[in-house]
């Protein structure tokens, strides 16, 4: 599975773990998620596939997932944007956050997460041993749907997808996701 980069909570390395080892036991790790829209403001939507080892089968962001150990933040999300969803783009981040989140099958996701934003109008090639299906969905249905099905989403999906829709409209300041 590889090995993870451990940070403290203002994202300074301080080591690194195996990867399911540092999901059994939560440790503090650097994680991505990307929020891709269209020129329609819709935003695409993964379902992720049923054998991720958590979450798998739940809607979510366009795309998440760690940068390597020793490997660079930028040329990690453009890298996994082009592995899972068959396409790359332009990307901002727009603010981090962390959180803490314990799943029914034991294993703990504890994040530092960099949120991105991107646009692109072409059409996703999803990698379907990362993800079920794809679809750009409406902002005003997601956050609706959020409210009433909360559980088809990933955590971290419900977390930041209200900062996120903020950062597209320009009404979001970069620290205000810190430790949600």
């Amino acid at each position: 599975m590889g090995n993870l980069v451990l940070v403290d909570q203002y994202d300074n390395e301080i080591g690194s773990e195996e990867k399911l080892k540092v999901h059994t036991i939560g440790k503090l790790h650097r994680a991505f998620s990307i929020f891709i829209f269209n020129s329609k403001k819709e935003l695409l939507l993964q379902k992720r596939a049923k054998c991720k080892y958590h979450s798998g089968g739940l809607w979510s962001n366009t795309c998440c997932s760690h940068p390597n150990l020793e490997e660079n933040l930028e040329l990690a999300i453009h890298k996994r944007l082009e592995e899972e969803m068959g396409f790359d783009c332009k990307l901002q981040e727009v603010y981090s956050f962390i959180y803490k989140e314990q799943f029914d099958n034991g294993l703990i996701e504890h994040e530092y997460d960099h949120v991105y934003i991107g646009n692109f109008d072409g059409l996703p090639r999803p990698n379907h041993s990362e993800v079920e299906v794809v679809k750009w969905e409406n902002i005003d249905f997601i956050a609706e749907d959020i409210v009433i099905n909360p559980e088809k989403y990933t955590c971290w999906f419900k977390i930041t997808f209200k900062d996120v829709v903020k950062a597209l409209n320009g009404n979001l300041h970069k620290d205000s996701g810190k430790n949600k």
